[in-house]
């Protein structure tokens, strides 16, 4: 089975969990979004947004706080008014959950939850199940943009050395070390060099690399199929872990993880928190003075590319972007890099040697 259908059979699993404990029209909304091809990663992120809001309607209404989650009627959405909404999402700012943990949103938190609640909404007004749509009458929350944190070239090549020789770890880390240093190297560069997303990462096998082309077979986010061409430098450090390193962890592995292209020392597929804190580790190790993130190894891919080529359609194919404005939001900022380095140029028609 591929990783992409074991992933999305857990996340069907969880889903039908949840949505035992949530209102009982939530099922008929959740198998609309199965007809349309909703990615089931969505579905379940979805979940955890809807269970939130209808736990902060029996946290405020005493009559719906009387009922279980299961009895909540579909007519309670016809309540909501737009102030309601608007107290959600400022309850969103600081909250505990369930558990009594602290938890925070900021702009993209609340935004996200927002577009739950719309998309739920929109569904059940559409099919007349309900006769007002209080979400759509509030903004989005107002984005700032963030500056794009990548690696410049010195803090690319201190990054690769501190995975290389394991400079600067600890004791117990360097321990380790000595056993995935080919692993961690190709983990690394091959984010780098090829922008792909770190689920993207842990889902590849064996025979998804292909030495002869350079190129790698990924599942993109939604299960889109997609081929990526790398450089030498990752065809180097993939053949390296293949041939020194790999087999002898891969011959203890369980027959579910014997094709993973990254296994652990546990013998199993690498996970994507492994892998933040693999380049967690090694960034600290290589004292970079910013917050790195498998993303931000990918915001590095996708800065360079762009100031290479220039090509905002090639940089949005390569990153999988579905549409080319999000590849120009996140990178406006490099875009205006570029106009000033036009105006630099255009000066010089007034200066003649």
């Amino acid at each position: 089975m591929e990783y992409t259908d074991q992933v999305n059979i857990e996340n069907k699993r969880k889903l039908r969990a949840m949505l035992s404990d949530m209102p009982k029209f939530c099922s008929d909304y959740f198998r609309y979004l199965d007809t349309r091809n909703t990615s089931t990663r969505t579905q379940l992120a979805y979940a955890y947004d809807l269970r939130l809001f209808f736990q902060f309607v029996r946290q405020n209404n005493p009559v719906y706080g009387k009922m279980t989650m299961r009895e909540l009627p579909i007519s309670m959405l016809d309540e909501i008014t737009p102030t309601d909404v608007e107290e959600y999402l400022s309850y969103l700012s600081f909250y505990e959950n369930t558990e009594g943990t602290e938890k925070t949103n900021g702009e993209k938190g609340k935004s996200r939850k927002l577009s739950a609640l719309r998309t739920m909404y929109k569904y059940f007004f559409n099919k007349e199940f309900i006769t007002t749509n209080a979400p759509a009458m509030i903004e989005t929350p107002k984005k700032h943009k963030d500056n794009i944190i990548h690696l410049d070239k010195d803090e690319v090549s201190d990054l690769i050395q501190a995975a290389e020789q394991g400079s600067d770890l600890t004791k117990k880390q360097q321990t380790f070390h000595e056993k995935t240093k080919y692993r961690d190297t190709a983990i690394l560069t091959l984010l780098l060099g090829t922008g792909i997303r770190v689920s993207e990462l842990v889902g590849l096998d064996v025979k998804d690399v292909n030495f002869k082309h350079n190129s790698i077979r990924i599942i993109r986010k939604g299960g889109n199929e997609s081929t990526v061409y790398y450089g030498d430098e990752v065809s180097a450090a993939l053949m390296e872990y293949l041939e020194l390193e790999r087999d002898s962890i891969a011959e203890k592995a369980a027959p579910e993880h014997g094709d993973a292209l990254f296994l652990s020392l546990k013998y199993t597929r690498l996970t994507t928190r492994a892998i933040e804190k693999l380049v967690k580790k090694y960034s600290s190790a290589a004292s970079i003075n910013k917050k790195i993130t498998p993303h931000k190894l990918r915001s590095t891919y996708g800065t360079n590319l762009y100031k290479e080529t220039g090509d905002i359609y090639l940089v949005a194919d390569a990153l999988g972007h579905k549409s080319v404005e999000t590849t120009r939001q996140h990178y406006a900022a490099t875009d205006d890099e570029r106009r000033r380095l036009a105006g630099k140029f255009s000066g010089s028609i007034f200066h003649q040697e």
